[in-house]
């Protein structure tokens, strides 16, 4: 008789604060939000049996179970800056066996701010503990560099060789092999786990990856490296943004998503807003490419009309229930919600978030808009977000 797969539950820990990069977790890398990719990374392994993100954020929520994640609510007790990763995945994987009955065997800890993290990183620290008989597993990427480090008064003092004798220098191979901890994945027996109450207890097992992919996102400097890297990295895993096979038609707000949300009023109480010369390129490259276009907007404005006239965009505004106008736009085109793409930026776009196939979010549009997108810019809206999205779909950077 076989014996009964284990149980190996990945926890994402995700809360909402964070002081280096605001909204952390939801920021796009690839056009995907960090806590959606490390959820995506988690499913396609093959021996995590589920996902669960701890998080005390509607937004990031929200992205979370977007992903296929489960979500369970962190206390405010271990939401803090100085709460431990272990408390919230203790919490985590007990929340998770009381509300599904089942006893987690395996516990993973995977931190989403990791942004170059894959499935296979994520199955080797697994299969470490739940089939080679490891109590703990971490990810690591080989190191061959000479660590140094200041003593007390470096004035006085200098510095000294931490992994080497700074009076020899030995080459490469004939030094022994470091590693560095990546902080990506950890991996632990549930029940060691629970009675040591930290990550490393028993013998702890080196899983080994590219180097290359080693990236922590700590402050905005980690963040744009992320994503100037993105598309070299995720150019081998597609599928996270949409392509003109993905998509029929798309479907623009218009304030925050094709101007920046401020509104200029003159001493006549006539409104001007800014928008992107960037934008205008790449709604005329949609039009070419044969997408059917639609501004949809609920302010009754001139310059919404008159903008839609400029771009030869077919425009409805002054719409209260944008999602009603937007169904009914589907069934007039004969194009199937499923293959429409819609860019908004606040929440009364939430209900065409749930109706179209792509519903994308601008970056700086309210956390819940984020968190409910299938894809985010990396551009703020009125700065060439629309321009971004066009590159995305035509696969090629417009000039």
């Amino acid at each position: 008789m076989t014996a009964p797969s284990p149980c190996v539950l990945a926890v994402i820990p995700a809360r909402g604060g964070s002081k280096g990069v605001p909204a952390k977790n939801l920021a796009a890398v690839g056009g995907v939000p960090l806590v959606a990719r490390a959820v995506m990374e988690c499913r396609a392994s093959r021996l995590v049996t589920d996902v669960v993100v701890s998080t005390d954020d509607t937004g990031i929520a929200a992205a979370a179970r977007g992903a296929g994640a489960v979500v369970v609510q962190r206390p405010t007790d271990i939401a803090g800056d100085t709460a431990t990763s272990e408390a919230a995945v203790i919490h985590a994987m007990d929340a998770y066996e009381a509300s599904h009955g089942i006893t987690v065997d395996v516990v993973l800890l995977v931190q989403c701010t990791s942004p170059f993290i894959i499935s296979e990183d994520i199955d080797g620290v697994a299969a470490a503990v739940a089939e080679k008989g490891a109590d703990t597993a971490l990810t690591v990427a080989p190191f061959h560099g000479f660590v140094w480090r200041e003593g007390e008064n470096p004035g006085r003092d200098g510095g000294d060789g931490v992994n080497h004798d700074k009076s020899y220098r030995p080459r490469r191979q004939d030094r022994p092999q470091d590693f560095l901890e990546t902080g990506a994945a950890y991996a632990m027996d549930a029940r060691g786990f629970r009675k040591a109450g930290h990550r490393f207890f028993g013998r702890t097992d080196l899983v080994r990856t590219d180097p290359a992919r080693v990236l922590e996102i700590d402050d905005p400097h980690d963040l744009a490296r992320a994503r100037a890297l993105a598309p070299l990295f995720d150019a081998e895993r597609p599928g996270a943004l949409p392509t003109r096979d993905d998509i029929d038609a798309v479907v623009l707000d218009f304030d925050g998503t094709q101007t920046d949300d401020r509104v200029l009023v003159d001493s006549d109480g006539r409104e001007l807003v800014a928008v992107h010369r960037g934008d205008g390129l790449g709604i005329a490259a949609l039009r070419r490419a044969e997408l059917a276009l639609l501004i949809l907007s609920t302010e009754k404005n001139p310059v919404v009309a008159a903008r839609a006239r400029k771009l030869q965009v077919p425009v409805l505004h002054g719409i209260d229930r944008k999602d009603l106008a937007l169904k009914q736009w589907c069934e007039e085109q004969g194009i199937a919600p499923e293959r429409v793409l819609y860019v908004g930026n606040d929440v009364n776009d939430l209900p065409c978030f749930g109706l179209v196939g792509w519903p994308v979010a601008v970056a700086g549009a309210h956390d819940v808009v984020r968190g409910a997108a299938r894809a985010v810019t990396s551009t703020p809206g009125g700065d060439g977000a629309i321009r971004e999205i066009a590159s995305w779909i035509l696969g090629k950077e417009l000039s």
